[in-house]
């Protein structure tokens, strides 16, 4: 009797066992269906948004309000702050017939003349396809170099008193090694197909005629950026010799100088300027979609990178061989 007990017991230990794992691999298998169904719902909502796009404030019947487009930090091709993007913005809020006017706030360091120069020209043909529209630019903390650039194409420059602005310059720097190289006993090897292909290569020696190239480069660089201002400016610039040398004057003074017009912020030019308090952004924002995708794309690199590196140091590892 004692043996049949004990059999019966160890039997029904072990279907209870048998029973809890059958039970836990049922909840682990729902589990695991939901968050199936989960991360493809998910990667369901991401297609959608990125096939439909999402509604931005412009799309919206507000009825008569001031389009307002942002630049901000530094203009560049892979910033925020690009003439793709910028240029977009300010042709939605031009070609809105319920945006009675266009703020351009403008809040930057400068940057890229090429970037700039592209909003500069699309600004200018935008106002002579809607003449009747003013496009107005309002600085906040900062509009030097590149930014002044873009401000320039606008009707008017409205500041702050405590603004920054100007710096209408070009500026072309970098590093020389050749000294420490020599005392660290470096020695710079470059090989090339053209005299001038290191050009200003800072592990070499200056060449007098590639600075003197340089030199004249930024010049007419700089020659453009003071022909934008006088036609963007006109009769409005005063005459005064440090005006294109690269200074930098707060709002206050920028209006002294014709660089600027009046002080003002948003909301002022808005009910001023346009005789309305209704302001509509029109900046260009990265949906979810593209955030999730540039971010998924960022992880698949690295993933593959990490991928490849692992396959090349087995391949390495499998050709060593020790003699």
């Amino acid at each position: 009797m004692d043996s049949k007990k004990d059999d019966n017991w160890e039997r029904n230990l072990i279907e209870k066992l048998a029973q809890s794992a059958l039970t836990e691999q049922k909840r682990k298998r729902r589990w695991g269906i939901f968050f199936k169904l989960l991360g493809f719902g998910y990667l369901g909502v991401i297609l959608y948004s990125s096939l439909i796009g999402f509604k931005t404030s412009q799309a919206i019947d507000v009825g008569p309000h001031v389009a307002r487009v942002e630049l901000t930090g530094e203009i560049g091709a892979k910033t925020q702050a690009n003439a793709d993007q910028i240029n977009a913005s300010l042709r939605d809020a031009f070609e809105d017939s319920n945006a009675v006017g266009v703020i351009l706030e403008i809040n930057s360091p400068g940057g890229s003349p090429v970037q700039a120069g592209q909003i500069n020209d699309e600004i200018g043909r935008l106002r002579k396809k809607y003449p009747k529209k003013q496009l107005i630019a309002v600085v906040d903390d900062i509009c030097a170099s590149g930014a002044y650039y873009v401000a320039a194409a606008a009707d008017k420059i409205y500041v702050d008193k405590a603004s920054l602005v100007g710096s209408i310059g070009v500026i072309m720097n970098g590093f020389g090694f050749t000294d420490a190289m020599q005392k660290l006993g470096i020695e710079r090897r470059m090989i090339t197909a053209g005299e001038n292909k290191g050009f200003l290569d800072p592990f070499s020696k200056e060449v007098p005629y590639q600075i003197e190239f340089a030199k004249q480069m930024v010049a007419q660089i700089h020659q453009q950026f003071i022909d934008v201002v006088k036609k963007g400016r006109g009769d409005r610039l005063k005459s005064d010799p440090e005006l294109f040398s690269g200074l930098v004057w707060t709002g206050e003074k920028s209006i002294e100088l014709g660089l600027a017009d009046a002080t003002g912020s948003v909301g002022s030019v808005a009910r001023d300027v346009f005789k309305t308090d209704k302001v509509v952004d029109y900046t260009y924002q990265e949906s979810f979609a593209e955030r999730v995708a540039k971010t998924v794309g960022v992880e698949f690199g690295r993933a593959i990178g990490s991928s490849f590196m692992a396959g090349l140091f087995q391949t390495m590892n499998d050709q060593t061989v020790v003699r």
